[in-house]
């Protein structure tokens, strides 16, 4: 495993992220088979592990929070989200700042930490990065309960916004083969001395149809949720194949190099729900991305009409 900084947090993080969310969180995955997941990324040399109050209908956080009790956490940078949670059966939005503090609260118990090394806010509006938030959050850190803060939008504007925002350490964007355009972001971003985090780095499974393969209950859900929202994530995968068709890497490979030739990106977060899937991540890194592999991306990205 190869590691990167994450900008000026003076934080140090592998290159591959361990995304605890979806399908690894849900009370019909198994407990055992999830932790054994955690375990075999640790021992892969995944440091980064990343999930949300929200994620996986309330219960990924806490199930991350079990499979890393009793272990030495100093090496490793979870980080987790504010401003959105479930309860009673939905996400409920909030970004007040006593919402944070209380979500920070909860968070740091479920995890079994005293300093959350990274929060993120979860989706917050270009409004809500104002002094009003911003000040309360910074207050987090000078009380130590949080190393470093952070921005998930999938909203390039909120990511702009939170670029120019001193406050912000790190920004996470979805950025994969289908988004990139999200380089130039990402550029800004670094050049301002934010760490950056690539979420979705596999495309949701898009390229070539691989969401819509089905072979267990999980595929089945998986590919419910896609037809749901990313329609057009799908279509537009269609064109990218070939990634999945190289004697050299995986599709999964080909688009983590893709990934992490930027070498303004610190990591790539990426989930997994079998073991086989983990390990194939986990040996992305440090894979270059060929030439002519490089060539065929861009060819397919300049062809699809989004």
């Amino acid at each position: 495993m190869l590691y990167r900084s994450l900008g000026r947090t003076g934080l140090t993080v592998s290159e591959i992220g361990f995304g605890c969310a979806s399908w690894w969180g849900q009370a019909a995955f198994s407990e055992r088979d999830a932790q054994a997941l955690v375990e075999a990324a640790l021992a892969g040399g995944v440091t980064l592990f990343d999930t949300a109050p929200g994620y996986s209908g309330g219960g990924a956080e806490p199930r991350l929070g079990r499979a890393l009790k009793g272990r030495d956490l100093s090496g490793l940078v979870i980080a987790t989200k504010a401003g959105t949670r479930f309860e009673n059966g939905r996400i409920v939005r909030d970004m007040s700042p006593q919402a944070i503090r209380t979500s920070v609260e909860r968070s740091l118990e479920r995890l079994g930490l005293t300093c959350l090394p990274l929060l993120q806010l979860h989706g917050p509006s270009v409004a809500e990065l104002g002094p009003d938030l911003l000040e309360p959050l910074a207050d987090l850190k000078r009380q130590g309960l949080v190393t470093a803060l952070g921005v998930t939008s999938f909203d390039p504007a909120v990511i702009d916004h939170a670029t120019g925002r001193a406050e912000i350490d790190v920004v996470m964007v979805d950025y994969n083969v289908l988004r990139p355009e999200r380089g130039a972001l990402i550029a800004r971003a670094a050049a301002a001395g934010k760490g950056v985090l690539a979420g979705m780095p596999l495309a949701m499974g898009h390229t070539g149809g691989q969401v819509l393969k089905l072979g267990s209950p999980r595929d089945i859900w998986y590919a419910l949720r896609a037809l749901k929202n990313h329609r057009a994530e799908i279509a537009a995968g269609a064109r990218f194949g070939f990634l999945h068709r190289r004697a050299d890497m995986t599709g999964a490979q080909a688009a983590l190099a893709y990934v992490l030739d930027n070498p303004d990106v610190a990591a790539a977060v990426v989930g997994a729900t079998r073991m086989s899937h983990l390990q194939d991540n986990l040996a992305a890194s440090g894979l270059a991305l060929p030439p002519g592999l490089a060539a065929a991306i861009r060819a397919a990205q300049d062809a699809n009409p989004n």
